[in-house]
């Protein structure tokens, strides 16, 4: 975890629940509806050792909502079954039990889906090489799914294009870019507005800046700030980093071991823990003069 305070400085309030409350008022006219409701999620994967096989218990029970216009993230250690969470809520993993519902829309234990009913939710993974492909341009890319996924001619297209990267900082070079030539943080960026071109209104983002530095972390979440007060767009935010999280959700969930351990406000959750298992997180993140122990091997003791 990041415990660099010095973002915290060049990021604009999100963590807000009154900037929920405004996308909300002033986009979809449901503004008590749920865009997301998750519920009774387990997933299992079978395990080969030399002892044989076992199962594996990812996802245990879980159930949560993000309400229309919000962000809600999901914290915890690698392995607690956030990120296949993720996957199941974004079609890329199918649940033994349990249902998603996005915009109204329910399907048993989510699971691979094509066409206009994916596209209500889009997901950003924290590598955008995974999504892009270095030997297209990055105009070409976008331009691809707004031709399979929309009915727009060659100009219409071109002009969408211009937009969308406008519409994540991106001047109209990179159209003509490819991947390679761009930094880890306008890669990103790129992802991102592939993923707007879908017209989602549940973006997932899975440790989406987690490997930028701190700066570039800054720039993009600003981006994303930005873009959900514009559109009213959702956010499921998977993250490590509470520094990150505390900026830019309105509602937190730690899962620990599969399992949904506590959930509420991210002021709540981060501010007045209720379990052990979120306080044990907390005072992970490294602080202002923090030094870390310089371990004693084998060499320094002299055996």
């Amino acid at each position: 975890m990041t415990g660099d305070t010095r973002m915290t400085d060049d990021i604009r309030t999100a963590g807000d629940p009154r900037l929920a409350e405004e996308i909300r008022m002033t986009g979809d006219p449901v503004v008590t509806a749920n865009i997301l409701e998750v519920r009774g999620l387990r997933k299992t994967f079978v395990t080969r050792g030399a002892a044989g096989h076992g199962e594996h218990v990812a996802v245990d029970d879980v159930s949560f909502d993000v309400p229309r216009g919000s962000c809600l993230a999901i914290v915890g250690e690698s392995g607690s079954g956030k990120t296949t969470t993720a996957r199941i809520v974004a079609g890329l993993e199918t649940a033994d039990t349990g249902t998603v519902t996005i915009d109204g829309e329910t399907a048993a234990g989510r699971g691979s889906r094509r066409g206009r009913a994916a596209r209500p939710v889009q997901m950003v993974f924290q590598d955008p090489f995974g999504s892009l492909d270095p030997r297209q341009r990055v105009g070409a890319a976008i331009d691809e799914l707004l031709r399979l996924h929309h009915r727009l001619g060659r100009a219409e297209r071109r002009a969408r294009v211009l937009e969308l990267l406008a519409q994540v900082g991106l001047d109209e070079r990179c159209a003509g870019e490819f991947p390679g030539n761009l930094s880890g943080g306008q890669r990103q960026r790129v992802a991102i507005a592939r993923a707007l071109s879908m017209e989602p209104k549940l973006l997932i983002l899975d440790e989406a800046v987690s490997a930028l530095d701190v700066s570039v972390q800054a720039q993009v979440l600003n981006l994303l700030i930005d873009i959900r007060r514009q559109t009213g767009i959702s956010y499921l935010f998977i993250s490590h980093d509470l520094a990150v999280v505390r900026q830019i959700s309105d509602r937190c969930a730690v899962m620990c071991d599969g399992r949904l351990v506590e959930e509420g406000t991210t002021a709540e959750v981060l501010g007045s823990p209720r379990e052990e298992y979120t306080r044990t997180l907390i005072d992970a993140v490294p602080r202002p003069g923090w030094t870390p122990r310089r371990r004693t091997g084998p060499a320094e003791s002299g055996e």
